[in-house]
């Protein structure tokens, strides 16, 4: 949930439009289990909301299939590297049963979702436009994510109450900087109400 320190950065306000959004649902897996079990019911709230509202929905799986796939993330974790194949790499059973099918798996190698990937080729092919963004963590692969979005010209929705990291003073840290240069801020409450309404109005 945002805070005060992120709200005075907070100036710009939105919502998404479900006939251009896409929702990225990022590395709810098992290796991340404790820091993605304390949002699980704000990421699932924010999916079915999405799906009511006929938002696309893309859930990306950080994995490593080589020893050579991997980059700088092995020196800067110390080799403590998701391996395919391993229950870490799975989508945790919570989220995964939401999962409708593979082509909405997206598989990376880094903190990006778009890096070496094709959520975009994906994204662009159903005219997606906007992109919303849930999932762990908030200061790594969510906020990568959410900053390569918009460079690629994409409007960023970043929730604040369905990502997490290891601990708030991290999570702020992105939310403050997103809201200022990057995102705008939803939480599962603004998303509802605003997907309602535009949904009330088409």
């Amino acid at each position: 949930m945002a805070s005060s320190s992120s709200r005075k950065y907070e100036t710009r306000k939105r919502v998404p439009d479900p006939q251009n959004a896409a929702l990225l649902v990022i590395d709810m897996q098992n290796h991340f289990s404790s820091m993605a079990k304390p949002i699980l019911n704000e990421a699932i709230t924010t999916i079915d909301l999405c799906r009511r509202a006929s938002i696309p929905v893309f859930f990306s799986r950080q994995n490593h299939k080589s020893q050579n796939d991997h980059g700088m993330l092995e020196e800067w974790w110390n080799g403590d590297l998701i391996l395919d194949g391993t229950t870490d790499s799975e989508i945790i059973p919570e989220i995964h049963r939401h999962v409708i099918g593979p082509d909405e798996i997206v598989e990376k190698n880094t903190y990006s979702a778009f890096q070496n990937t094709r959520l975009q080729e994906k994204l662009e092919k159903i005219g997606v436009k906007e992109v919303i963004v849930i999932g762990v963590m908030t200061n790594l692969c969510c906020e990568t994510t959410a900053r390569d979005a918009f460079i690629k010209g994409y409007r960023v929705f970043f929730s604040t109450d369905a990502t997490a990291t290891v601990n708030e003073e991290l999570h702020e840290a992105t939310l403050m900087n997103l809201a200022y240069g990057f995102a705008y801020l939803v939480d599962c409450d603004t998303l509802r109400r605003g997907l309602s309404t535009t949904l009330s109005t088409c």
